[in-house]
């Protein structure tokens, strides 16, 4: 069925059968044409399927916040973990007045 074939009783079983809750689909296979002829005419006809209103009250949560990445791409420096005694060898030792000659 194409634009030009639409009767006035095609549109008027279109439009009971819409505003009944009928799919496109459903009105496409009752009338024996395309969905997209169907919804073509819907639109043309100016009809809408109504949405529903939103809730009264959305809950907006906060963004979750990202922890920083363990990888050499981090932009903050990682120190090293030293131990103790590790630690107390690499300290300068001072020169003492004790000289082996």
């Amino acid at each position: 069925m194409s634009a030009m074939d639409w009767g006035a009783k095609d549109v008027a079983l279109l439009k009971r059968l819409w505003a009944a809750g009928q799919s496109a689909a459903q009105i496409a296979r009752r009338l024996g044409c395309s969905r997209n002829a169907v919804c073509g005419m819907l639109t043309r006809s100016g009809l809408k399927r109504g949405h529903k209103p939103p809730t009264a009250r959305p809950k907006i949560r906060p963004h979750p916040k990202l922890r920083p990445a363990l990888s050499a791409a981090s932009t903050r420096p990682v120190a090293k973990k030293v131990s103790r005694s590790t630690a107390e060898r690499q300290q300068p030792k001072e020169f003492s007045s004790f000289t082996p000659f």
